[in-house]
């Protein structure tokens, strides 16, 4: 049965339960294994593809009215996790919006997204990340996201590598809008795993993979240790039926539950007090209607 680790001690709890073993020497041509870490709401708190739109509308990229529709987007993906149909869309989107831009002018917006996603990575999964690395392990940012902001996070971050989507062809340094290359999603992400490993001669049997998104279930079972992180409820069903381990770190996510309960809650009861109020109210009005002997009379 798999555990859910509260917060408080994610820490202690990810060193003795999923810390990698020390090192041992590669013998007789064995494959050495891996680390491949999702990135949004595994890595990190909410969406990178927020903290980029964010970048992009500073930069005059991108409109306050799209601005506005991805924060939302972000709010329910922190909520409930992302869908298929919202991810191939933001593909589509973001494949479109990007038609005469410059590659020059995306890549000087590294520094403004970086500085949205830094402080949001959580600081438990860097250092199992940093654990595995220094048991021998290489670790990889696998991530829908732009392969340059994944290669870009990846060195800040002092990992092995990164895995990314392209979004869309380049010709003469500008982006022509049309989508090209493998989306690193679903079946695709797995994909990109495997030919990364038949480079690398990485033995996927012994390696690890974190997600928080049953739309990972590909990676997941790709690897000998896979382990779901803020799991949405499909794979958190799934990750107990399998025995998996889970981890929870998302505490905005949970607050953010709680306050929609609360507000439930106070409109529950507004309403409760409301009719109880008027229910009152009622009453009264029917007592002082009655006559003196009428009430002695019903008394």
């Amino acid at each position: 049965m798999a555990a859910d680790r509260s917060p408080e001690s994610a820490r202690d709890s990810i060193r003795e339960a999923f810390a990698a073993p020390d090192r041992e020497p590669l013998v007789g041509g064995s494959r050495p294994a891996a680390v491949f870490f999702d990135l949004d709401r595994t890595l990190m708190e909410g969406s990178s593809a927020f903290q980029f739109g964010r970048a992009a509308y500073r930069a005059g990229l991108l409109s306050r009215r799209r601005l506005l529709a991805d924060a939302l987007a972000n709010m329910r993906f922190r909520l409930r996790g992302a869908s298929d149909e919202a991810t191939h869309s933001l593909r589509a989107r973001i494949s479109e919006s990007l038609t005469g831009t410059r590659v020059k002018d995306l890549e000087r917006l590294g520094a403004d997204v970086l500085a949205g996603i830094l402080p949001r990575i959580y600081p438990q999964m860097l250092a199992l990340a940093h654990e595995h690395q220094d048991a021998g392990r290489a670790v990889y940012i696998v991530t829908a996201a732009s392969h340059e902001l994944a290669e870009l996070l990846a060195t800040v971050l002092a990992l092995d590598g990164a895995i990314g989507s392209s979004f869309s062809e380049v010709v003469d340094g500008v982006f022509t809008g049309r989508p090209t290359g493998l989306f690193i999603y679903g079946a695709d992400k797995a994909r990109a795993i495997e030919q990364l490993a038949d480079r690398q001669r990485i033995d996927l049997a012994t390696s690890y993979a974190y997600s928080d998104s049953a739309s990972d279930l590909p990676m997941l079972r790709l690897v000998g240790h896979p382990v779901a992180v803020n799991p949405d409820p499909e794979l958190a069903r799934v990750a107990r039926q399998e025995g998996w381990a889970i981890l929870r770190f998302d505490r905005l996510r949970r607050r953010l539950q709680a306050a929609v309960a609360l507000a439930g809650a106070a409109v529950a009861g507004g309403v409760g007090s409301a009719a109880l109020a008027a229910r009152a109210r009622r009453a009264g009005g029917r007592r002082r209607a009655l006559t003196p002997r009428a009430r002695r009379a019903g008394a």
